[in-house]
């Protein structure tokens, strides 16, 4: 069975009874160069494409992410849609933004990176404003990312995946920024829409100090 989904934010198509193969062998012919991001979980495929608000939504919040880390005076490394993949647990996908944090170290010296001996990243990003997308909570679970935060247009949740723990757990605060309340990011998103970009960056520049002013 195949479902169709074309919205003004994203356009998505999602695939049933594909094989593993054919999910890498996707990956290979459509290599790097190319907007459309891939998902498998266990013989289903989605094929996403990002329209406008996806993308802008996905590269503003990912500013404000790279200013907190700039504000805490953190390592950041961004690998953006970085193909992640568990081939024993038939699961794998494309984050729309992933970084390292704590392990930034690690992979630090590294623009390739092979989940046999490298960490996963530390959080995931994934824009999801369209109905009837494929869950992608039980494929990153899989891969081990520690954090993930999801963003659907009005408002963001938080998911962590504790240690021995299978599946992710919903959170008020992100446990790589504890001290930050993150249910004010739609607020500046929306802001950066009325003020422009640059000028909201400044602001929240001032409010992420003003929320630890010692954290430093």
């Amino acid at each position: 069975m195949t479902t169709a989904t074309f919205e003004l934010t994203e356009n998505r198509v999602i695939l049933s009874n594909i094989s593993w193969q054919t999910f890498e062998q996707l990956l290979a012919e459509l290599g790097e160069n190319r907007c459309a991001r891939l998902a498998y979980n266990d013989g289903v495929l989605e094929i996403m494409t990002p329209l406008g608000p996806h993308e802008n939504n996905n590269r503003f919040i990912e500013s404000l992410i790279g200013a907190i880390a700039d504000e805490l005076n953190l390592n950041l490394k961004r690998l953006g849609s970085l193909t992640l993949k568990q081939e024993k647990r038939k699961k794998g996908g494309e984050p729309d933004s992933c970084y390292y944090i704590q392990n930034e170290p690690k992979v630090r010296h590294k623009q390739e990176i092979d989940l046999a001996n490298d960490p996963p990243p530390d959080l995931v990003l994934e824009i999801d404003m369209t109905s009837g997308s494929m869950d992608k909570l039980p494929i990153y679970a899989a891969i081990g990312v520690p954090e993930l935060w999801r963003y659907d247009g009005r408002k963001l949740d938080v998911f962590v995946l504790y240690p021995e723990s299978t599946s992710y757990q919903s959170v008020e605060r992100s446990p790589t920024f504890p001290w930050l309340p993150l249910a004010a990011i739609p607020r500046f998103i929306r802001q950066s829409l009325a003020d422009g970009e640059t000028a909201t960056l400044r602001a929240f520049r001032s409010w992420v100090r003003e929320q630890q002013p010692d954290y430093r």
